[in-house]
């Protein structure tokens, strides 16, 4: 893929600007869509959830993963979000072909990444976007305030779709 420059970016933006989308947008609210997603470029959340501008708050890290630092900062954007905890639906997106699984190469960093002694690196099920979004979806379920709906997808980077692997209750 070629490299984009800055006046590509400022055209591209300039016809997004040119949509209006963005006009009259709310704040997120608390009970706002929220998705935790891996930041590999092929798998844009918003893109392969089909969100809307507005529709949902995205927040990524390496492998989507629910660390300590992203339960922190979901905390955070309650506070932002009329000051109530967050109690709309939390979707945690793993991916297939994830490039987390090559950094148990370097298991001294990755269990800094999840703040945790390096022993129990098997523990979150880096290989395993199956295991790891069922680890995390209940790793979620238990820091966050009762009544959030939490529900864990992996999407497929192969045929670009998603699978249910761990449902929300009450969905």
């Amino acid at each position: 893929m070629p490299h984009i420059g800055s006046d590509e970016l400022v055209r591209r933006n300039a016809a997004f600007a040119a949509t209006g989308a963005f006009a009259g947008l709310p704040f997120p609210a608390s009970d706002t869509l929220q998705v935790l997603g891996c930041v590999d470029s092929r798998v844009d959340p918003g893109d392969v959830l089909g969100l809307e501008l507005g529709e949902g708050v995205v927040m990524r890290n390496i492998g989507g993963r629910v660390t300590p630092a992203a339960l922190r900062s979901w905390a955070l954007l309650g506070r932002l979000g009329r000051g109530q905890p967050p109690s709309g639906h939390l979707v945690i997106l793993h991916h297939t072909d994830c490039g987390i699984t090559r950094l148990t190469d370097y298991p001294e960093q990755l269990a800094a990444f999840f703040e945790i002694p390096a022993g129990e690196l098997d523990s979150k099920a880096v290989a395993d976007p199956y295991a790891a979004v069922r680890i995390d979806a209940a790793i979620a379920r238990q820091a966050l305030p009762p009544g959030r709906l939490v529900s864990g997808l992996v999407y497929d980077v192969a045929t670009g779709l998603i699978a249910i692997i761990d449902p929300a209750t009450g969905e």
